[in-house]
């Protein structure tokens, strides 16, 4: 399958800044309580909900550190990045994680497995018109009546970012209208539980959004469960 250019662009600044992304935004929760309340939803609610005891995906982990955190929950965590040197230094943070390469537009993991999944701030670079099949692949491996949790910035602008950490980069990042991620979550099947809109945070330029969704319980199917590669 042939990447789209984004992509790649993508990948290659991720990789570029790993080492300093992780040095600089390590304890970036400690002075945002209400992020801190989302994620400790989402926790909850995975820990309680019909998916709970399964594996629970921290899509575009980066560093790792929500992984970490979610773990420190009692959530059992693993990561997935499209950068190669992310994992690299997530693996290395982190060692009794688990830490995978790859892409949430197409996850290699089995249908219907995963007591819930995250993407915190890591849709941010994809395309609104791009999002409707990441949304269908968090549904895909998501249990009935699990939970995702997505975490994004909320405007209607498409913006550029060309230095980052310290590093140049080429990064593009789609603020998107809260009502339109839920949108697209319901058209994926994912039902909207709670929403979260706060104002920019220090050097953040934009609001940022937080939404709680879930997978009805009589979606699933069943299919790809027996035999499944264990999340």
């Amino acid at each position: 399958m042939t990447e789209t250019s984004y992509l790649t662009a993508v990948r290659a600044s991720y990789d570029a800044v790993a080492v300093d992304y992780a040095r600089l935004v390590g304890r970036e929760l400690d002075h945002r309580p209400l992020d801190r309340a989302m994620l400790a939803a989402f926790a909850e609610c995975v820990r309680g909900g019909e998916g709970g005891g399964r594996a629970v995906a921290d899509l575009g982990c980066g560093p790792g550190r929500l992984t970490a955190r979610l773990d420190g929950m009692g959530v059992r965590a693993f990561g997935v990045d499209l950068s190669p040197a992310m994992v690299a230094v997530a693996r290395r943070s982190y060692p009794g994680l688990r830490f995978e390469v790859g892409s949430m537009t197409a996850l290699d993991i089995a249908d219907g497995v995963l007591g819930g999944v995250l993407a915190w701030h890591s849709t941010i670079h994809t395309p609104p018109a791009g999002l409707p099949p990441v949304f269908a692949e968090f549904a895909r491996v998501l249990a009935p009546g699990a939970h995702a949790l997505v975490a994004f910035e909320a405007g209607d602008e498409r913006v550029r970012v060309e230095q980052a950490y310290g590093h140049p980069v080429d990064l593009p990042v789609h603020r998107v209208p809260p009502d339109l991620v839920a949108g697209l979550l319901a058209g994926a099947g994912l039902t909207e539980v709670a929403r979260l809109v706060r104002a920019p945070d220090g050097d953040e330029e934009s609001p940022r959004g937080f939404l709680l969704a879930r997978k009805a319980p009589d979606t699933a199917t069943g299919a790809g469960e027996a035999g499944a590669r264990p999340a």
